[in-house]
């Protein structure tokens, strides 16, 4: 029986509850019937798309991506990848060698709308159609395709036969419509970094030699009827003894469809205490693994008890946890991630991979232009709760203060290389693999835990929440998290966005100088960097005791609320950014005075904390 879809009645108007823009997104409904050829690799696809304008523009074109045809010799990402300064080896070594039988390809065999024969062309990974007519601000259309796929021998994320075995991982594996925002055409070339996909549903039938076992997205509508499995602990032996078996998957609001395939599979699957959710693992009969994968289910149920509170819902009622790939990829209701591994490092890409169902899945920022949105946020999340999993002897390692440190001592060591690029740079477009790793997983979730620091652990807490639930299921951008951001805490943020974003400003606050003077201790505090910040200054008494005083940056329009319970905060005249020097008066004696400390929480990413600390002697 299948599950009933926990989706949220879908809005194409935000309402203005946080001041974000006027909203609207276009919208899919994919139906797909897919013939496998496992002697061949191929496969012939018929593809039914339903396409809605939602936008208020009159659409003359569409574009489609077709990512195999990516996995040929010459291809965009070929050469990108034997041109860039520090290539990737799994590609720059691999996809030049291909041969006809290896390479990855989708040819187009027919496509019409509402009936009618449409011209279309190939670039590359890219389709581009001219309509027979216009799709008009509110209409739907229908497009009908056929199209012939060859599975490319697995290089990246895609392909079959990947190092452990499995047979084939089918992700970026159908015509896929590009997305058409406020922006316009996001028609990028596929080089193997980010994707972009427009919100719908997918009716998705795959016939394949019987003695596949399939998992992917959404829901297994005939697995007791036909398949002979369900998600009820059923045997995965084949009702029938048909050659080929059709596996039939739903799924609802989504964007995008992942499924893998292999003749060894084993499955799994746990139910969730308390909730509507079930968890399901496909990963190969091999006892080298068992231990490992047997203890990930009650591992992941765990993670998601914990991150629910703290990130939002979980909006689907599956998940799968399915090896295959090259590494860890994020896909609607699943993952692929490679199997042979300790416990420790399966549950640290399945939780990585897991809060990407956040970090994409439900809050599809476009990964391309904001990558940081995507995986900061999740290396963030991920971080927090890798560190409570430790806490609670859930795997090995000890849990610390602060998981984010080592987070970064990476970006300090980077910003200070002279690779840095801005985060705005487009995803694309960063001239080292190195630059573009470091900015949107480390620099990206530097921008969470600093903000943190900004507005205070509470309003940090809630916003996080509140992000959640004003755009789920929608195409969030910068400016509207740091609009809810601000919402929350009454601060003004834009600053922050501009320049952690825009630019490769890096923190510096020294302290300059102290000294006693007529009415107590002068501290002088210097911007050393050029980006400014608001600062905590601590102070440790001779006695034990503590404060903190807090400058605000004028911009900001306000202080952070006192976050300890026990130690007091002070709230100092802010400082405009404009100053490189601020000074302020501790109304005690210096010899009173044990420390005086900027930022001793470690939240602020100061390149230099050797100037933050002064002693008195």
């Amino acid at each position: 029986m299948m599950r009933k879809f926990l989706i949220p009645i879908f809005l194409f108007t935000v309402i203005n509850v946080f001041g974000q823009r006027v909203y609207w997104q276009q919208a899919v409904d994919y139906s797909m019937d897919i013939d496998f050829d496992v002697r061949k690799h191929q496969f012939e696809g018929e593809q039914t798309l339903v396409y809605t304008n939602h936008s208020p523009d009159v659409l003359n074109r569409v574009f489609y991506h077709l990512y195999f045809n990516a996995f040929q010799p010459n291809s965009m990402m070929d050469i990108r990848s034997q041109n860039i300064k520090d290539p990737d080896r799994r590609m720059s070594s691999e996809i030049h060698k291909l041969t006809d039988e290896e390479i990855g390809f989708c040819q187009i065999k027919t496509l019409t709308q509402d009936g009618v024969p449409l011209k279309y062309h190939v670039e590359g990974t890219i389709l581009e159609v001219d309509l027979a007519r216009p799709i008009q601000p509110g209409e739907k259309t229908t497009f009908k395709m056929e199209f012939h796929s060859q599975v490319p021998v697995q290089i990246r994320r895609s392909g079959r036969d990947n190092a452990e075995g499995i047979d084939y991982s089918m992700s970026q594996w159908y015509p896929k419509l590009c997305e058409y925002d406020e922006q316009g055409w996001h028609a990028n070339p596929y080089i193997a970094r980010e994707f972009y996909g427009v919100w719908g549903d997918f009716d998705v039938k795959i016939s394949m030699d019987s003695d596949y076992i399939i998992g992917g997205t959404g829901y297994l509508v005939n697995g007791k009827t036909e398949i002979g499995y369900g998600y009820e602990g059923t045997p995965m032996k084949p009702l029938t003894k048909s050659k080929k078996l059709t596996w039939h998957f739903v799924a609802k609001n989504v964007p995008d469809f992942v499924w893998a395939a292999d003749r060894d599979y084993k499955h799994t699957e746990f139910k969730v205490p308390g909730q509507d959710l079930t968890l399901h693992f496909f990963y190969q009969n091999d006892e080298k693994i068992q231990d490992a994968w047997e203890k990930l289910p009650a591992i992941m149920a765990e993670v998601f008890a914990f991150a629910q509170p703290k990130y939002g819902k979980y909006g689907y009622a599956h998940y799968s946890f399915i090896q295959g790939g090259d590494g860890g990829m994020e896909y609607p209701m699943a993952t692929l991630i490679t199997g042979n591994r300790g416990l420790g490092s399966l549950v640290g890409v399945s939780v990585h991979e897991l809060m990407h169902s956040w970090y994409q899945m439900m809050l599809g920022t476009n990964e391309s232009l904001y990558a940081w949105m995507d995986e900061g946020f999740t290396s963030y999340a991920s971080a927090v709760i890798m560190n409570y999993l430790k806490e609670k002897g859930l795997i090995g390692g000890e849990a610390v203060d602060d998981p984010h440190r080592g987070t970064y001592t990476a970006y300090v060591g980077f910003a200070q290389s002279g690779y840095e690029e801005p985060l705005i740079t487009h995803a694309d477009h960063f001239q080292t693999n190195s630059a573009y790793s470091v900015g949107a997983y480390v620099k990206g979730a530097i921008f969470l835990h600093q903000l943190e620091y900004i507005i205070g652990q509470s309003a940090f807490d809630k916003g996080m929440l509140a992000y959640h639930a004003q755009w789920a299921y929608k195409h969030p951008n910068a400016n509207d998290f740091i609009r809810v951001m601000e919402t929350i805490s009454g601060l003004e943020l834009d600053w922050y966005r501009e320049y952690w974003i825009n630019t490769t400003y890096t923190i510096d606050y020294s302290i300059n100088k102290v000294e006693e003077v007529k009415n107590g201790t002068r501290v002088t505090l210097e911007r050393k960097g050029l980006m400014p910040m608001p600062v905590d200054v601590m102070v440790t008494y001779k006695d034990g005791k503590k404060e903190v005083y807090n400058a605000a940056l004028r911009i900001m329009r306000g202080n952070k609320p006192q976050e300890s319970v026990d130690i007091k905060q002070i709230d100092l005249p802010d400082w405009p950014w404009t100053n490189p020097q601020y000074e302020f008066i501790i109304p005690a004696r210096m010899q009173d005075i044990n420390s005086i400390e900027i930022d001793p929480s470690g939240r602020m990413a100061d390149v230099d904390a050797a100037n933050n600390l002064f002693v008195v002697e």
